[in-house]
Protein backbone atom coordinates (compact mmCIF):
# COMPACT_ATOMS: atom_id res chain seq x y z
CA UNK A 1 0.00 0.00 0.00
CA UNK A 2 1.13 3.54 -0.67
CA UNK A 3 1.48 6.09 2.09
CA UNK A 4 -1.59 7.97 0.81
CA UNK A 5 -3.64 4.76 1.01
CA UNK A 6 -2.36 4.10 4.54
CA UNK A 7 -3.33 7.63 5.60
CA UNK A 8 -6.81 7.32 4.07
CA UNK A 9 -7.34 3.91 5.70
CA UNK A 10 -6.36 5.30 9.11
CA UNK A 11 -8.78 8.21 8.62
CA UNK A 12 -11.63 5.86 7.67
CA UNK A 13 -10.87 3.54 10.60
CA UNK A 14 -10.88 6.47 13.03
CA UNK A 15 -14.45 7.31 12.03
CA UNK A 16 -14.02 10.99 12.86
CA UNK A 17 -11.92 13.94 11.67
CA UNK A 18 -8.27 13.48 12.67
CA UNK A 19 -5.15 15.64 12.77
CA UNK A 20 -1.80 14.71 11.25
CA UNK A 21 -0.50 13.90 14.73
CA UNK A 22 -3.34 11.45 15.31
CA UNK A 23 -2.66 9.80 11.93
CA UNK A 24 0.99 9.52 12.97
CA UNK A 25 -0.02 7.65 16.14
CA UNK A 26 -2.45 5.39 14.26
CA UNK A 27 -0.09 4.43 11.43
CA UNK A 28 3.41 4.75 12.84
CA UNK A 29 4.46 6.69 9.72
CA UNK A 30 6.81 9.66 9.93
CA UNK A 31 5.21 13.11 10.16
CA UNK A 32 6.99 14.32 6.99
CA UNK A 33 5.45 11.47 4.99
CA UNK A 34 2.00 12.18 6.43
CA UNK A 35 2.24 15.91 5.66
CA UNK A 36 3.28 15.11 2.08
CA UNK A 37 0.37 12.67 1.71
CA UNK A 38 -2.06 15.26 3.16
CA UNK A 39 -0.83 17.83 0.62
CA UNK A 40 -1.37 15.43 -2.29
CA UNK A 41 -4.75 14.25 -0.98
CA UNK A 42 -5.93 17.85 -0.56
CA UNK A 43 -4.89 18.62 -4.14
CA UNK A 44 -6.83 15.55 -5.34
CA UNK A 45 -9.80 16.63 -3.17
CA UNK A 46 -9.76 13.19 -1.53
CA UNK A 47 -9.91 14.69 1.98
CA UNK A 48 -11.86 17.60 3.47
CA UNK A 49 -11.54 19.64 6.64
CA UNK A 50 -14.84 19.91 8.56
CA UNK A 51 -13.00 21.30 11.60
CA UNK A 52 -9.88 23.45 11.70
CA UNK A 53 -6.69 21.33 11.55
CA UNK A 54 -8.64 18.06 11.33
CA UNK A 55 -9.27 16.05 8.17
CA UNK A 56 -11.51 13.26 6.97
CA UNK A 57 -12.04 11.39 3.68
CA UNK A 58 -14.19 13.32 1.22
CA UNK A 59 -16.47 10.42 0.32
Amino acid sequence: MSIKEDVLKAMRDAGEPVSAGEVEKLTGLERKEIDKAFKELKKEEAIVSPVRCKWQPAN
